[in-house]
């Protein structure tokens, strides 16, 4: 996007209130233009016809098309950054976590005492700048069927085997596409996906129902375990260890790295001293960089390195910056990724004869 450019925002809310509030909250800032406001997914779909959006709000609770199957449609259809920002979507809540599934790129609740400038405004301008820098793509159905290793039988692991994961912008439905095609007894996972305070517990509620394995938010001293996924808390970062025959999650609320808490790189640092051919790290969708230096650390020490490729991703960031860095041995579309990661475990991943950046077709 030209940076000289205003960022053009369509306001969705049948609220007139609220469509006030927000033509004031937008009109203080110089780098948004607030084009339209539309009353329901209707007047909205007209709108977008006529021209050009960048951005889009977007209220859950609206008369003829509910906000939620307008959001759906939208991401189908015609991709675009959508940020939700509804009465049903509090903080950590079912609707909220629905609504980063179904494709929007924030989430946000009205303040129950209407007041929407201070920390709300801030907020909002914030989530509209960082989604008009996103360039979003057509997402793939989601992927729920649980798949075998490659030789369609479950090897024996290692106890010192572990995946990690590392996820932003359209991670919340790539982790799921991943983790519903993983077997209930593969070795266990972290995970850490930049998402909000107060979203991760529901979000892991959410991944546990569409996975054959257990996925919860970690705790504090948790082990990982074979069959289990472990997420990063959305305000703590996430640091794993070895103790004796296991590994134990570290939780604590350091500095942002790459202004993220939780972040990708502290993840992968953590399990540095253990890579070798234990460790098989991933970087899925997101925009930025964190994750990168922490994957060419793993990838130094003989960790197999995936990221997925920019065709599947909803934003192409952190898995390029890792390519650039040749910490990556194959760049693997999403639809393939479970199959990857069962097949560096199966064959335990050797440091030396690798060519960074192959494609795992």
């Amino acid at each position: 996007m030209n940076p000289h450019r205003r960022i053009r925002v369509l306001a969705v809310d049948d609220s007139a209130l609220f469509r006030k509030v927000l033509t004031d909250i937008l009109s203080q800032d110089e780098d948004i233009e607030l084009v339209g406001c539309a009353t329901d997914a209707y007047d909205a779909r007209d709108r977008l016809a006529g021209f050009q959006v960048d951005v889009m709000t977007l209220d859950l609770d609206m008369p003829r098309m509910p906000g939620l199957t307008f959001l759906k449609l939208i991401m189908e259809r015609k991709p675009m950054p959508v940020i939700v920002v509804s009465a049903q979507t509090p903080t950590g809540s079912q609707k909220a976590v629905e609504a980063l599934f179904s494709g929007a790129f924030a989430v946000l609740g009205k303040p129950d005492n209407l007041d929407f400038r201070g920390p709300f405004g801030e907020r909002l301008i914030a989530d509209i700048k960082r989604a008009a820098a996103a360039p979003l793509r057509r997402r793939r159905p989601a992927l729920l069927n649980p798949c075998l290793s490659p030789s369609g039988k479950l090897p024996h692991y290692d106890p010192r085997q572990i995946i990690a994961l590392g996820a932003s912008t359209g991670g919340t439905q790539a982790l799921a596409d991943v983790l519903s095609m993983l077997p209930e007894d593969v070795p266990g996972i972290v995970m850490v996906q930049h998402i909000p305070p107060g979203f991760s517990k529901s979000f892991a509620a959410r991944l546990d129902r569409t996975s054959a394995i257990e996925v919860r938010e970690a705790r504090e001293g948790e082990v990982v375990r074979p069959g289990t996924a472990l997420l990063a808390p959305g305000d703590r970062h996430l640091e794993v260890r070895w103790f004796r025959d296991h590994y134990r999650v570290h939780l604590h609320d350091g500095a942002p790295v790459e202004h993220q808490r939780p972040s990708v790189d502290v993840l992968f640092r953590s399990l540095t001293p253990h890579a070798g051919p234990h460790v098989t790290a991933a970087l899925l969708t997101g925009m930025g960089r964190d994750g990168a230096a922490g994957m060419k650390e793993l990838h130094d020490h003989g960790a197999c390195t995936l990221a997925q490729d920019a065709e599947s991703s909803v934003v192409y960031g952190m898995a390029r910056k890792a390519v650039e860095l040749d910490a990556v041995d194959s760049v693997v579309p999403l639809d393939n990724m479970a199959a990857a990661i069962l097949k560096s475990l199966e064959h335990h991943h050797h440091h030396h004869g690798r060519t960074a950046s192959t494609t795992y077709a």
